[in-house]
């Protein structure tokens, strides 16, 4: 028998998303655990480490957003992925839960073909945070020649649009706040506003001639390639 693709800790209360996801995973060769509310979720994730959790937000006991507030104090859990299930007008917790370090979010109702899509996306994930040269098929990103290359060609990117691609490229598919993205690539002490992400974002967008930063509505942006 092949070992198991990764371990999933899947957590909602309701009993038939808890079904459908189970087993659209388990056939794409994921082990699942199941847990119904926040409290069964955390001592699931403490008895079996799972490397990735699939997190509804609203539940009984303890909610999605304070699990993961939770699990994230724990040394062992910093690094988990972690995937919120949002109903549509959640945004709120939406951000919550990003702020908190979720790496992505489904909106339900879900669509089990693209949770396990992007489940198998935040699982090839082969890019670390501190890795000197990214690499995504033809695109490179060299971060300590401040060079972006397509297809062997250099793409001259301004400072702060290649400081801007590198942080979205270290964590492919994670959703990056737009205060968050404004705190690490401009700082703290310099006063600019959301239109100068978009503006930033639009450039590389042109210069690069991709389709690699997807805008999240209302939220902020991630790279996709």
């Amino acid at each position: 028998m092949e070992p198991a693709a990764g371990k999933i800790l899947i957590v909602d209360d309701e009993p038939d998303i808890l079904e459908i996801i189970g087993y659209n995973l388990r056939n794409a060769g994921y082990e699942t655990f199941l847990a119904r509310d926040g409290g069964e979720a955390l001592d699931k994730a403490r008895a079996f480490h799972p490397d990735l959790i699939v997190l509804d937000i609203m539940m009984p006991v303890k909610s999605g957003v304070e699990v993961c507030s939770e699990l994230r104090t724990l040394p062992e859990f910093k690094e988990t992925r972690i995937i919120f299930l949002t109903a549509l007008n959640d945004e709120r917790s939406e951000i919550d839960g990003l702020n908190l370090g979720a790496d992505d979010y489904i909106a339900k109702p879900i669509k089990p073909r693209l949770l396990v899509s992007r489940i198998n996306a935040l699982f090839r994930r082969t890019s670390k945070t501190d890795e000197r040269v990214l690499r995504f098929g033809d695109l490179v990103i060299d971060r300590d020649r401040y060079s972006v290359s397509l297809r062997g060609t250099d793409i001259p990117l301004a400072k702060k649009e290649f400081d801007l691609l590198q942080l979205l490229a270290s964590k492919p598919g994670r959703v990056f706040l737009r205060n968050e993205i404004l705190n690490q690539v401009w700082g703290t002490e310099v006063i600019v506003g959301d239109r100068t992400i978009d503006v930033h974002v639009r450039k590389i967008r042109q210069k690069v001639d991709m389709d690699l930063i997807t805008t999240v509505k209302g939220v902020g942006y991630k790279f996709e390639i």
